[in-house]
């Protein structure tokens, strides 16, 4: 089976050429992925019998933690690794071609918030910063380089300067992003409360155990009343991702066309359930051509008829990672 392309992948417009390319990546990754399909052997189940996305069997994410999942024998361009308490078995994502999640992220963010160009891109993400590994820093830096603003940059806790560039770009009038670990931006309000209606807030999730956890409504009301602003954005991602979602407000995501949700019966992995109804979410990621497109997390979530969605908590015995969104 020849490998889709990134034309293929990040040129889907519609239901049709994303269920050929998803199709297509599964019987790829079936026969190029050890791991996947070792999984899929013990399942009983022959790849030429997957005749449908419906049919396909989603690699449980626990996986990454103890297995490396790889689609390729090319040399790993960088590994991506969770966040987590000590003593913790954290994932490893080996990527051998980078340069797919840089299409992806920067395609994604071009088709929800236009061009990075038009942005300062300021970044909170102090317990990102302070380990190696994080693919948000990553995409973070990428951002804040491709701004080609000289205003855009990281900041740790110094929550001051921070505080400071921000008045410097409401009074100028430059469209700000600040992108921010949950737990930071909650440290930053406490302190310094700004009145800036026009800039973008997002949060990544996590609270790290540096706060108490909150649920999403009282999270964003606190974090729109300690900016000035309307809405919270939010990206939903992780290690083991290369693509994002991505929320205007109201918690509610949308994929770019390349990835998608499904959600599955929580006592039942092999059973998915209906428009509306809570189930565990199950991700395509065809940007992760080259580790598994197919992965069942341990978030739980609602997926509605337009196929966007919202993600309501976690499993209960499942640990609790460092890019995990509140429980809502």
């Amino acid at each position: 089976m020849i490998k889709p392309g990134k034309q293929q992948v990040f040129g889907i417009k519609d239901q049709d050429s994303f269920k050929q390319t998803t199709l297509q990546v599964f019987q790829y990754q079936a026969q190029n992925c050890a791991v996947y399909k070792a999984f899929i052997d013990s399942l009983k189940l022959h790849p030429a019998n997957v005749q449908s996305v419906e049919q396909i069997p989603f690699l449980p994410v626990e996986f990454f933690k103890n297995h490396k999942v790889v689609s390729s024998n090319e040399a790993d361009e960088v590994v991506f690794t969770s966040s987590g308490t000590t003593g913790m078995i954290t994932s490893r994502h080996h990527v051998t071609d980078v340069s797919w999640y840089e299409e992806s992220f920067r395609k994604a963010f071009a088709l929800f918030y236009g061009d990075i160009k038009d942005y300062t891109v300021l970044a909170l993400l102090p317990a990102y910063l302070e380990r190696e590994g994080s693919s948000l820093i990553y995409m973070a830096q990428d951002l804040i380089i491709q701004s080609g603003d000289d205003e855009s940059g990281f900041y740790l806790y110094n929550h001051h300067e921070l505080y400071a560039k921000l008045q410097q770009q409401k009074e100028a009038g430059k469209p700000t992003l600040l992108i921010g670990v949950t737990f930071a931006l909650l440290d930053f309000v406490d302190t310094y409360p700004i009145d800036f209606p026009e800039l973008i807030v997002m949060e990544t999730g996590g609270m790290k155990g540096r706060r108490k956890e909150m649920i999403r409504e009282e999270l964003h009301a606190t974090l729109c009343a300690g900016f000035g602003v309307n809405a919270i954005h939010s990206e939903y991602g992780m290690t083991e991702l290369l693509s994002q979602a991505y929320s205007k407000g109201e918690g509610i995501f949308n994929c770019p066309p390349w990835m998608k949700i499904i959600t599955r019966d929580t006592n039942d992995p092999f059973t998915l359930v209906g428009t509306g109804k809570t189930g565990g979410i199950n991700i395509i990621d065809l940007a992760n051509i080259n580790s598994c497109s197919f992965i069942a997390t341990q978030d739980l979530g609602r997926v509605f008829a337009d196929n966007s969605f919202e993600v309501i908590g976690r499993f209960d015995n499942s640990d609790i990672r460092g890019c995990n969104l509140l429980i809502a």
